[in-house]
């Protein structure tokens, strides 16, 4: 498979019989994944978007001022220093933002950037390796597998541009 998205992923190679993900502590240290995971699991449930904010911070997430994150949304918990959401942005409900994919002989990294004042509706899912654009929407339930353009709206399993109406 290739494309844009995947010109921007970092490739790492897997030893071993099994597929990568048995290797995921020496891709990243498992106390490292424990703290990130349980930080991540309080931004989940707390209504607080100040707190999470400043969570995600410490995490090494580039949170733009006025960034708002729904409930149950969830950055990568591995690589969340690789997410940057802009000034005024919306991570809906149940949203994911992944920096990650395991694969059988590698596993893949890459940056997520959401623009600013972009939307990302309920449980929609962003891969790696992708940026949505200044005012882009992301329809709920919607898979984001290539860079959003500013101002565009995109919806579907893999999201595409959609007409506006009025």
């Amino acid at each position: 498979m290739s494309g844009p998205r995947h010109d921007d992923l970092d490739r790492h190679p897997t030893p071993g019989p099994r597929n990568s993900l048995f290797s995921w502590p020496s891709a990243k240290h498992p106390l490292r994944v424990m703290v990130n995971y349980v930080v991540i699991w309080i931004c989940r449930v707390s209504p607080s978007l100040q707190l999470k904010n400043w969570l995600l911070r410490r995490l090494g997430t580039t949170v733009g001022t006025g960034v708002a994150w729904g409930l149950e949304s969830t950055p990568d918990v591995f690589w969340p220093e690789l997410i940057t959401v802009r000034d005024d942005a919306i991570v809906g409900y149940d949203a994911t933002l992944l920096c990650h994919e395991f694969l059988q002989d590698e596993y893949r990294t890459g940056e997520v950037v959401v623009g600013e004042r972009a939307m990302i509706g309920a449980g929609a899912i962003v891969l790696p390796g992708v940026e949505i654009g200044a005012d882009a929407q992301v329809a709920a339930n919607s898979l984001v597998t290539e860079d959003v353009p500013p101002e565009t709206t995109v919806a579907g399993v893999p999201a595409e541009p959609v007409e506006a109406t009025d």
